[in-house]
């Protein structure tokens, strides 16, 4: 580990405070941007709750069930329930039975909705990938390790 004065350690970490802050804000718009495109009538919390429904679908999981939605994304359960409403009614996702529990109901895309998110996700990695093919391996490499430690740290 790399000593630094204290002067210096205070001003680096107000500078890394100060990119955080413009990363998040840019992240809170581009989540409303990226729902639309999912759907025009998505807002945000709906982009957050598909996403998660999506990540859970995509590791060969059924489906996933409300109440985890809510642990992993630190939403109260009523929030979460209002959101799932609203996807459902779009018909971009359907409550389907679980079939290690037979009175509980599982969340899953439907097909209209995996095939909007797909293309909504195809889009955000041209985008991600335009921007970063101009970084060499190396700093995508530190950048990956350093998120990966700083979400870590996080939580």
């Amino acid at each position: 580990m790399v000593a630094h004065r204290p002067e210096q350690s205070t001003r680096l970490i107000a500078d890394v405070e100060h990119e955080l802050s413009m990363l998040l804000r840019r992240s809170r718009s581009a989540s409303m941007q990226l729902a639309r495109r999912v759907h025009p009538e998505m807002d945000a919390a709906g982009y957050a709750l598909i996403s998660q429904i999506e990540l859970a679908t995509s590791a060969d999981r059924t489906g996933l069930r409300a109440s985890d939605i809510a642990q992993a994304l630190g939403l109260d359960k009523s929030t979460v329930s209002r959101g799932i409403t609203q996807l459902e009614t779009l018909g971009l996702i359907e409550r389907v039975g679980d079939p290690a529990d037979g009175r509980a109901r599982l969340l899953r895309l439907t097909s209209e909705g995996a095939a909007r998110f797909g293309a909504m996700r195809a889009q955000r990695q041209a985008q991600f990938q335009a921007i970063l093919d101009r970084w060499d391996t190396a700093d995508l490499a530190d950048l990956a390790r350093l998120l990966g430690r700083l979400n870590t740290d996080f939580s």
